[in-house]
C-alpha cells in the first residue's frame, strides 16, 4: 500500500459508492457516477470490501474497480 499513494491522494476520498436493491453497484468520483458494476463483479467487489476496514484502502479498491477513466481533461 506505501507504494501504490505516493502523492497521499486516496485521503481525500474522491470515490463513493452505492448498492441498488438488485446489488448493482454505482461508483462515484466527487459525485458523478463513473462505473456500473453488475453480476459477478459487483459481488467480487462488495466481498473485497466488506473484508477491508481501512477508508484508505476501500478508495484503493473504488479507484482500481473504475480503472484508467481519468484521461486529465475532467471538469469538476
Amino acid at each position: 500500500m506505501v507504494n501504490v499513494d505516493k502523492r497521499n491522494k486516496l485521503e481525500q476520498e474522491f470515490f463513493s459508492y452505492r448498492v441498488s436493491k438488485d446489488n448493482k453497484v454505482f461508483i462515484y468520483w466527487h459525485e458523478k457516477m463513473v462505473k456500473i458494476l453488475v453480476g459477478k463483479e459487483s459481488e467480487k467487489f462488495l466481498k473485497r470490501i466488506e473484508s477491508t476496514s481501512s477508508s484508505k484502502e476501500i478508495q484503493l479498491i473504488m479507484a482500481k474497480a473504475t480503472g484508467n477513466f481519468k484521461r486529465g481533461n475532467e471538469k469538476r
